[in-house]
């Protein structure tokens, strides 16, 4: 019986909803029983096809709601006078990986890598295929080898830019009140479509990294290292906010400027952490997928709830009170830290990884202050240093071997901050890096936007 008619379907359930339930259970049996296929199978051919395509898809929409986090995070930890700016780079940065995953980014990361290779393809442009294409106009016979390749060409270059998207997303905070906008935009555009692939060409593509056995199945030190090596460098060469380390040694207090929406930004990337996270299984397609699946979301969930309390326990005697973003990075620290090897079959791995990497994250948010380092939302500790956490952690939990995940931190960081450092040196001497005196002064939003993120407060320049 089909209903149409939803009112009347509306008025069925409501009079006897134990019907309706009973119905549906009776239905999904007999079309269990009855199928020629057994139900209970592995999902097979277009079925698979239409699995997986989706998955990709609701994965990334997940991911992308990261940018949104981050912008929350950076917004509400800037002082009011940057807020305007912040908003205008992470969503600039968001469209900017875009476009240049799309260019050239995914060709070289994924088009043509040989094993033991260091790039791919160095071809424009990435779309449909020539077979999706021909079955999106009509040819009936294209279905098979469409539904052969196992998922949408799209959907998977979707899921995969949203990562190279965070990646940016990282490096934006760390400079955070005195880079210039378009001096950061010119950085993002090389990061995402030539170093980032790069890094990602040798190890998920079947690299040089790949054929040694590195392992890092989300992506701790491939995505958050890569950004934090590039973040590091753009700091050092930066230099620290204006008055933020005094003559004395001691350090200036700038309070963010709203810290619920910094705590709404750490809930949202939370959030997203599971599409981050769960989406790299890259399939959904059978028991084994959803089982893999489910342990990655407890495990992601478990190690972030024990960054938290690792690093709230560990604010008293570091920073002498229990410190509330402590905790907030303590959450996206042991993210971070699980995200190498979420797929672990022991749940208490992810709780310890998780607990250390909230510890990791302070210690060495203390450690950069002492060096001063001006890290504005401590995009260095949470994601670079508990990356390498994370990435050493696959040797104790997930069969990774020490001396190869060393090797790949190595070069990987080596090459990034490397490149990194020559590019910020390259744009401060061509386009200038920072901002003058007065704007940092005034404030980045009306200094260069000429809009204020908070009108009815009046801005006052701080004085040294």
């Amino acid at each position: 019986m089909i209903i149409h008619d939803f009112r009347l379907f509306k008025g069925f359930r409501s009079a006897a909803p134990w019907v309706v339930t009973r119905f549906g259970i009776v239905a999904v049996l007999l079309v269990c029983a009855l199928s020629p296929v057994s139900a209970w199978a592995a999902i097979e051919g277009e079925a698979q096809f239409v699995f997986n395509t989706f998955g990709f898809l609701v994965w990334g929409a997940l991911v992308m709601w990261m940018a949104a986090g981050f912008t929350m995070l950076e917004a509400g930890s800037v002082r009011t006078k940057n807020a305007s700016v912040i908003c205008l780079k992470n969503i600039g940065l968001y469209s900017i990986a875009g476009l240049a995953y799309y260019l050239v980014g995914f060709n070289i990361m994924y088009v043509g890598v040989d094993p033991g290779g260091w790039f791919g393809s160095l071809g424009f442009l990435y779309g449909t295929t020539a077979d999706e294409v021909a079955l999106l106009g009509g040819e009936e016979t294209a279905a098979a080898a469409v539904v052969e390749s196992g998922y949408s060409a799209m959907s998977y270059w979707f899921f995969q830019m949203v990562f190279v998207a965070t990646t940016a997303s990282i490096v934006s905070g760390a400079l955070a009140e005195r880079v210039k906008l378009w001096s950061f935009f010119i950085f993002i555009v090389v990061l995402t479509s030539v170093i980032y692939p790069v890094v990602g060409s040798w190890t998920w593509a079947g690299g040089w990294l790949a054929e040694l056995g590195f392992k890092d199945f989300v992506g701790s030190t491939v995505v958050h290292s890569t950004g934090g090596w590039a973040a590091l460098a753009g700091i050092i060469m930066v230099g620290p906010r204006s008055g933020k380390f005094r003559a004395d040694g001691s350090v200036k207090p700038t309070p963010p400027s709203n810290v619920p929406v910094v705590t709404l930004g750490v809930f949202i990337l939370w959030m997203g952490w599971f599409g981050f996270n769960g989406g790299s299984q890259l399939a959904l397609s059978g028991a084994l997928d959803a089982v893999a699946i489910s342990n990655i979301f407890s495990n992601t969930n478990l190690a972030a709830a024990a960054g938290v309390l690792a690093a709230l326990s560990l604010s008293r005697p570091v920073l002498g009170r229990v410190d509330l973003f402590a905790g907030l990075n303590g959450a996206l620290a042991g993210l971070v830290a699980i995200t190498a090897a979420p797929d672990i079959v022991q749940h208490h791995w992810a709780v310890i990884i998780g607990a250390i990497g909230g510890m990791v994250c302070l210690l060495s948010m203390k450690s950069l202050e002492m060096l001063k380092i001006d890290d504005v939302v401590g995009a260095v500790p949470v994601h670079l240093c508990t990356g390498i956490w994370g990435t050493l952690a696959v040797c104790i939990a997930a069969g990774g071997s020490l001396f190869t995940q060393i090797i790949g931190i190595l070069a990987i960081g080596a090459f990034v901050f490397g490149i990194s450092m020559l590019l910020w040196f390259v744009i401060d001497r061509t386009f200038g890096l920072r901002v003058s005196k007065d704007v940092e002064a005034i404030g980045q939003d009306v200094g260069e936007l000429g809009i204020e993120a908070y009108p009815e407060f009046v801005m006052m320049p701080e004085e040294d």
